[in-house]
Parts: structure tokens; C-alpha cells; sequence
């Protein structure tokens, strides 16, 4: 149905055949390695400039509008395009089908790992995953800090939230509220200072077959909004609130449904923002699993398709697998790895669904921009303290703490520095510097398929 705000609701035909979408939204669903720049690059060469189905500046209009909210941006992005093309009914496809291979992949790999992980070859694998995994993060500083910090101010804003998580110990949450209102602030004192850059240069692009006012629309209206706040929050919540009144609340999957939850709502710039914070609370607090076993889990998620931020599924299985309770552990480490995914990405359907009339009102919020701009200018140094995270667990044989006042620390013994684990780092260094040159035969593979 498409509403007009004058005459009501009036009954329309899909801009693109449901059934054309849905092939279309597979296979870009089996390329969605790389993280979201090569996520939404694969999005932008089917949809923009292969099938023409949107125009270039509608696309980015969506992106930018996605960088606005918590959780991965390229799956966001899916499902507001898939919203465009064919309403509510496309988003919930477009939305699922992006995931999808992602989720049935780390669970299996979730499964090999417990079941095989202590045998020689597995341990071999993931010796040489782990070092790659550090320079794997330390280029995503480097390309989202390209990105993002365009002046000096927010070059002190990205070593403010550094200094912060990797000295002070503040919690993560904090580091992302307190960029949001510093950013807020200095745009009421200086806004030139922390404009956002946008895409507008790349707002040029081939001819759209199909006109902007032929996309989708709905205007926005209290009933609308209550619907979908009001079913999207029962299906957010109901499994953690089964889980909590089988299980009780203390049991692994009631804690793993509300820790993720909350999670969801912050992962603000991107897998790497939260995985730091995942990571401790997981490893020190939960000890749901090892600091070695999260490196792995982040290894996995590296070379599925789908998100990083898949990566949860991983630790909520281990965190289930060990921790079964009354449950088969085998049992309680799929129903963990499914509930978690669940309360990860139903928000990103919730966010969009509800927010995607309000677009043009949230874009000209210069304010609104400005929070966003301190945030995405932090999270590269949230990054890089993810960075320096796995950087000691998996160069390092061992590390130490240090608590001096606010200074909470950790830094390695340099004497248990693993040679052979650095030299890996540094060859997968110059290998992730790399563009892939296999990338035109895996889509013509992948288009034969489908």
C-alpha cells in the first residue's frame, strides 16, 4: 500500500517484482564480505548502477540517514531500500536475506569450533586468523579515521575516547554519550567544526529507471508510528522474556538477551565501536569465554558474509555452551546464538521501519548532524583501543595490569612477545593493504548460481 497524506490510503503495485527483488537481494547477500564500506559498495554496484532501480542521491539519501542510527549501517541501508522498492514487506526481506548466510554460517562454524577446536589443524588456523585479525582493525582505523576526522578537533576527540577506554577504564556508553554532547556542544560555539561530510560527493550518479516519487512512501502519523513501536518492541522483547521465565534470571540466556539488547542500542560507527566493550564484559565479567576465543570469534565473523557485528552469535554460543544450566550444552549454545542475533538485529528492522518518514526532518537537523560527527569521530578511537585489545591477548603471551587512581590499564610483558605470531600480523598487514583482484569472477560465479 502506498498512503497519500490528501487522499488516503490508495492500493499500489511493487516498484520491482517481489520476486526480481528477492533474487537480487540473494546474491548480494553471498557478497557481503569486507565490512560495510564493501558492503554497501556491492549494494551500490547492483542496485545503482547495474539494475538502476534507485538513483544515486536517493541511495545516499538512505545512508546518510542510516549513519544516524545504532547497529550495522549497510544491513540498515538494505532495509530501507528494500522499504523503497517494496514497502514494508521488502525491508523485512531485503533486511532478513542480508543476514541470513551470515547466521547459518557462524553458527556451523560456531559448532565446528567447539567440537574441533583443540585439534592440531584447528589450532594451526586460528594461530595464523588471530595476528591477521589485529591488522584486519588496525586498517579499519585507518580507513574510518580517513573518514571522519577532518580537522584537529576531532583528531582530539577520537584520542579523548582512546584515552578514556584503553587508561581510564570508562565504560563504553559513556564514551559514545559524551562525544554526542560534545559534539552537540561545539556546534552551538563553532559549527564549522564539526560539519559532517556527507556523500554529497558522490551525489552524481547514472539515471534511475525508476523516478524518485515512484518509490514507496508513507507519511508519517501517531497510528503508524504506535503500530510499529508496539509490535516491534513484543517481538524485540518476548524472547528474553521467555528465556528469563523458563530459565529464571539468572540464567545464561536471560543474561545474554538483555547484554545484547543493550548492546544494540549502542553499536554506534560499526562493529569494531562495540566489540571492545562486548569483549570485556563477555570475557571479565560473564566469562562467558577466553580473550584468545574472542580473537577467533572476530577471525570467523571476518570471513562470513553478513555484518561484523555477527560476531555475537559467537560468543553468546560459547557463552551457552558453557554455561548450559539444565540444558543439553549443545542445545543451550544454539538457542543462545539464535536469541542473540534475534535481540541484535530486530532493532535495525524497528529503527528503520519507524524512523524512515521522518528522514527529511532528521537530515536538516544541523544539530542532530553535529552529534553524529563527534560520535563517528570517537569511534575511531574506540576502534583503536579494540585494536590495541586483541593486539595484546594474541602478540603477547602474557600482560599485566595497572591500577594507579582513575588509571586502569593493561599493558604486555614485552619478554612474552610470540615472534612467530608478529611475523603473521606483519605479512597479513600487507595483504589487507590490498585490493582484491578476484572480486569480478566471484560475481559472475555467483550470478550463474542464482
Amino acid at each position: 500500500m502506498r498512503a497519500d497524506a490528501e487522499d488516503g490510503p490508495v492500493a499500489v503495485r511493487d516498484v520491482v517484482p517481489l520476486r526480481q527483488a528477492v533474487r537480487a537481494w540473494a546474491l548480494i547477500s553471498l557478497q557481503t564480505f569486507g565490512g560495510p564500506a564493501g558492503q554497501i559498495a556491492v549494494m551500490q554496484r547492483h542496485l545503482v548502477d547495474e539494475k538502476r532501480w534507485i538513483g544515486q542521491r536517493r541511495f545516499l539519501h538512505a545512508l546518510n540517514y542510516c549513519m544516524l542510527l545504532p547497529g550495522p549501517e549497510a544491513q540498515q541501508l538494505a532495509i530501507y531500500v528494500g522499504w523503497l522498492l517494496n514497502g514494508t514487506a521488502g525491508g523485512l526481506l531485503a533486511g532478513t536475506l542480508f543476514v541470513l548466510p551470515g547466521v547459518l554460517a557462524l553458527l556451523a562454524l560456531s559448532m565446528v569450533y567447539v567440537g574441533f577446536g583443540t585439534t592440531t589443524v584447528v589450532t594451526a588456523v586460528f594461530a595464523g586468523l588471530g595476528p591477521a585479525v589485529v591488522m584486519i582493525v588496525a586498517q579499519a582505523v585507518w580507513r574510518v579515521g580517513r573518514r571522519a576526522l577532518h580537522n584537529r578537533v576531532l583528531v582530539g576527540f577520537a584520542a579523548a575516547a582512546f584515552a578514556a577506554l584503553a587508561v581510564f577504564g570508562v565504560p563504553f556508553p559513556i564514551v559514545i554519550v559524551a562525544a554526542a554532547v560534545a559534539g552537540w556542544a561545539l556546534h552551538r560555539v563553532r559549527p564549522g567544526l564539526v560539519a559532517a561530510s556527507g556523500h554529497a560527493e558522490r551525489a552524481d550518479g547514472p539515471s534511475p529507471l525508476i523516478p524518485d516519487d515512484a518509490l514507496h512512501q508513507a507519511p508519517p502519523s501517531g497510528r503508524r508510528t504506535a503500530i510499529i513501536l508496539g509490535v516491534g518492541l513484543v517481538l524485540w522483547s518476548a524472547p528474553p522474556a521467555a528465556a528469563a521465565a523458563l530459565g529464571g534470571p539468572g540464567s545464561v540466556l536471560t543474561q545474554q538477551g538483555v547484554f545484547f539488547s543493550g548492546t544494540a542500542v549502542v553499536t554506534f560507527g560499526g562493529a569494531y565501536a562495540v566489540l571492545a566493550y562486548v569483549a570485556q564484559r563477555a570475557v571479565e565479567h560473564y566469562a562467558w569465554l577466553s580473550s584468545g576465543d574472542m580473537v577467533h570469534g572476530l577471525a570467523l565473523a571476518e570471513t562470513t558474509p553478513g555484518p561484523l557485528i555477527m560476531v555475537v552469535q559467537f560468543v553468546a554460543f560459547l557463552g551457552a555452551y558453557h554455561h548450559p544450566g539444565g540444558l543439553n550444552p549443545w542445545l543451550a549454545g544454539v538457542l543462545g546464538s539464535l536469541l542473540t542475533t534475534w535481540v541484535t538485529f530486530v532493532p535495525c528492522f524497528l529503527f528503520v521501519l519507524l524512523g524512515a518518514p521522518y528522514v527529511e526532518r532528521l537530515r536538516g537537523n544541523h544539530a542532530l548532524s553535529a552529534a553524529l560527527t563527534g560520535i563517528t569521530a570517537a569511534v575511531v578511537g574506540v576502534i583503536a583501543n579494540l585494536g590495541l585489545y586483541f593486539a595484546l591477548h594474541t602478540l603477547f603471551a602474557a600482560n599485566r595490569a595497572i591500577t594507579a587512581g582513575p588509571v586502569h590499564a593493561v599493558v604486555p610483558e614485552l619478554g612474552s612477545l610470540r615472534p612467530a605470531a608478529l611475523a603473521v600480523a606483519l605479512v597479513a598487514g600487507l595483504l589487507v593493504s590490498r585490493p582484491c583482484r578476484r572480486s569480478r569472477r566471484l560475481r559472475g560465479f555467483l550470478k550463474s548460481c542464482l
